[in-house]
């Protein structure tokens, strides 16, 4: 029985979290023997891992990293780490070289500086894996490369790489450890290349699966909207986070409501823009027209029930919060950025909008204006796009994965 370890850096409520425990899911328990390394060792989304997989951790937890216990656990986590398995100076050198490279980048990212420390910190697993996947970039890919023993080792990349504020001096070059590197969508894959153009030859994309009929399942269950509210209900599901784009979403609401417009916009999430972002909607006084909820454990509800599904954001892999909302035929406005176009074809399955106050707001309105495109041009019912894009289809299942992960004759 070949044996297969995926590593991640946390198991927290997000895209690409949930995208691994789709793929745990549909992989055959009786041929491979799965393990699991969550480098921080924790998340909520822990009791979500199929019982048949081995978790490899010696300590592991449910704190969400943006609880206040999971936070504390996080900073126990790090310094630990900086102390771990010596090299203690060698880690300040790599810290303090890549908060210069911030610095003057003008924007520090911890959980970017932090990765490598926490890589190096992290446990030793003492045996010998057939592959070895890093699901996520940063940590997860650092330590497989450096830290697992395994015949063969891939990584996978869900965002647009530069974008997302990694360099090649924090990578050190893992990616030359890899034998395959998965990237999410084509956009991503491009990225990618910008940054690393001598690995085109190892570089394929994978798209993420979900579980159309799970997804349907559970939309049908209690839960959803709690008010009674009667106007239009616009829905985004995503982090609290820079890269989500919020602070641009929260000012078109005004917009919106400025013209007279009688709508709600909802966001199911949490993350460390949560104070920033009630500030702003406090200052401008969209606290019944801009609702923050949090994170909820079952949102499907909260797709089928909404009038609008609005994704407006920086920078996308493949965005897993947009298929789920074309699986349960929700009307989708995108913003025309990497990633976010190569699963909307405009006026087709959705529509791109401008990521600005005005371009957001407009393309909300002429839907709110116009039902009947609503329902014919952005979603409503299930696409030509979801019927034939394998990568969405929890009907390729486990022969598929497989495939993609053991049949490709030049990789294994």
């Amino acid at each position: 029985m070949k044996k297969i370890l995926f590593v991640i850096n946390t198991l927290g409520r997000a895209g690409a979290e949930t995208a691994l425990l789709e793929l745990l899911n549909h992989l055959d328990t009786e041929k491979y023997e799965i393990s699991l390394y969550v480098l921080l060792g924790q998340g909520e989304m822990i009791s979500r891992v199929p019982p048949e997989v081995h978790i490899k951790n010696k300590r592991i937890c449910e704190d969400s990293v943006l609880s206040g216990a999971g936070r504390r656990k996080l900073l126990q986590t790090s310094v630990m780490a900086l102390f771990r398995h010596g090299h203690t100076m060698e880690k300040i050198r790599y810290l303090m070289k890549n908060l210069r490279v911030m610095k003057k980048a003008g924007k520090i990212q911890p959980d970017k500086l932090l990765w490598r420390v926490l890589s190096d910190g992290a446990d030793r697993l003492d045996e010998t894996f057939d592959l070895a996947a890093a699901y996520l970039e940063g940590g997860s890919a650092y330590y497989v490369a450096d830290h697992v023993n395994a015949k063969k080792k891939a990584a996978f990349v869900h965002i647009a790489y530069g974008d997302s504020g990694y360099t090649r001096e924090m990578d050190r070059d893992c990616y030359e450890k890899m034998d395959v590197i998965y990237t999410v969508s084509g956009e991503t894959r491009r990225h990618f290349l910008e940054f690393y153009p001598e690995y085109e030859e190892k570089v394929q994309v994978f798209h993420n699966i979900i579980d159309r009929e799970r997804i349907e399942r559970e939309a049908k269950k209690p839960g959803g909207f709690s008010d009674s509210y009667d106007g239009v209900r616009i829905l985004t599901v995503g982090r609290l986070a820079h890269q989500k784009a919020y602070d641009i979403a929260i000012l078109a609401m005004k917009q919106i409501r400025d013209a007279g417009y009688k709508a709600r916009w909802y966001v199911v999430g949490e993350g460390p823009e949560r104070k920033a972002l009630e500030k702003q909607i406090a200052e401008l006084r969209l606290q019944k027209d801009f609702i923050l909820l949090g994170i909820k454990e079952n949102p499907f509800p909260y797709y089928a029930q909404c009038d609008l599904y609005v994704h407006a954001t920086r920078f996308e892999g493949k965005s897993i919060a947009i298929q789920e909302a074309q699986a349960l035929g929700c009307a989708v406005i995108a913003s025309d950025c990497a990633g976010n176009r190569e699963q909307i074809e405009d006026g087709v399955d959705g529509l791109l909008c401008l990521l600005t106050q005005e371009g957001i707001a407009r393309k909300i309105e002429e839907l709110i204006d116009d039902t009947e495109k609503k329902r014919a041009d952005c979603g409503g019912s299930k696409t030509e796009r979801e019927r034939t894009d394998r990568g969405n289809l929890a009907a390729a299942g486990s022969d598929e994965v497989r495939r993609e992960l053991w049949s490709r004759k030049k990789y294994y």
